[in-house]
């Protein structure tokens, strides 16, 4: 028999997300695969290629004649290596701006808001 009184598990609040509404939402995403080994946080921001649908940190070089377009959050710490590898990601919900990560050197826009507001992610900062 089990005691249904144990600890099972512990929660730690990181601030990213802001709010109940939007609810959020997960799904899958495939990272593109980078030329060297790299670990993304969870919080980071991924813009989605235009021509392989391949998900990219927000504030990286598109390729010539493909477009980055800001799309979604990722879930969870990911280590990236050189193949494509599936990732979980919020496809919509509330979000701590201030959690977000992007490229280094890259400042979130007003153009990119807008993109990630109209496919259900919404920002709103949140007093720590």
């Amino acid at each position: 028999m089990k005691e249904l009184s144990r600890l099972v598990g512990e929660m730690e609040y990181d601030a990213l997300i802001a709010g109940l509404n939007p609810p959020a939402v997960v799904g899958g995403g495939t990272l593109a695969a980078l030329a060297a080994e790299a670990e993304y946080k969870r919080g980071t921001v991924l813009a989605k290629s235009a021509q392989t649908g391949q998900l990219y940190i927000l504030g990286s070089t598109a390729a010539e004649g493909d477009a980055l377009t800001p799309d979604c959050i990722l879930c969870d710490d990911t280590k990236i290596g050189a193949t494509a590898q599936t990732a979980a990601v919020y496809l919509a919900g509330c979000f701590n701006p201030g959690k977000l990560t992007m490229a280094e050197g890259y400042t979130l826009s007003e153009a990119d808001r807008d993109k990630l507001r109209e496919r259900g992610i919404w920002l709103k900062a949140v007093a720590e």
